[in-house]
């Protein structure tokens, strides 16, 4: 018999009522997408263009097929 099906406690997966991320205003200013004006995992201070997770996606989308 497998311990893993009686023992309720212990899992492969992490425990669900593990604390979840804090919202993303928690850390420095963070800058806002150059293209669609979302928030970006980046802070204010980095140089250079920001694009957020979606634009980001998309744009390394079009440079892979534009070989």
């Amino acid at each position: 018999m497998d311990d893993r099906s009686t023992d309720r406690t212990t899992g492969y997966c992490e425990d669900e009522r593990a604390e979840a991320p804090g919202p993303a205003s928690a850390g420095p200013p963070y800058a806002d997408c150059v293209r669609c004006g979302e928030p970006t995992e980046y802070p204010a201070s980095r140089p250079g263009v920001t694009l957020c997770p979606v634009c980001e996606w998309q744009e390394a989308q079009r440079t892979a097929c534009s070989g």
